[in-house]
């Protein structure tokens, strides 16, 4: 289920990437593309990350979720993922390194309820959030995910 809210191209696997602002950069180029965002709701995660407290977006297990509201520039409810080989700091905080970040576009508080407990199913499977963790391609992220 969590498979179809994401975009053409919307799973991606980077071996690094130079901290969390590309990594923000680079999970919300598929929803970009797609027309689903717009480049403010881009800017506002930033915004949001870069802020005092702005770490919240850390569901542990080395998992971050972007998301900003969706007055910011959602234009369709969408979902990517990035998964690097390579951790990053969000926020640049060393309290915080992520693998994994979510991008989560919804277009209203309504619009995202199945698509939260899909997600929330999988980081609650050891299962998968083990080989989520351990996806070195595209291939293994899609097959972590499904």
């Amino acid at each position: 289920m969590l498979t179809s809210y994401f975009q053409p191209n919307g799973m991606m696997y980077a071996d690094r990437v130079s901290g969390w602002r590309e990594a923000v950069d680079k999970v919300t180029r598929p929803l970009l593309d797609a027309g689903t965002i717009e480049q403010g709701y881009v800017d506002a995660i930033k915004t949001s990350i870069s802020s005092p407290g702005g770490t919240y977006i850390d569901l542990g297990g080395g998992v971050a979720l972007a998301h900003a509201r969706p007055e910011t520039g959602v234009n369709e409810t969408s979902l990517s993922v990035l998964h690097v080989g390579e951790p990053f700091l969000l926020a640049d905080d060393e309290a915080h390194p992520i693998s994994t970040m979510f991008c989560l576009a919804a277009k209203d508080s309504n619009a995202h309820i199945d698509l939260m407990q899909a997600l929330a199913g999988l980081l609650t499977d050891s299962d998968k959030l083990a080989a989520l963790t351990a996806a070195s391609n595209v291939e293994e992220l899609a097959a972590a995910l499904a």
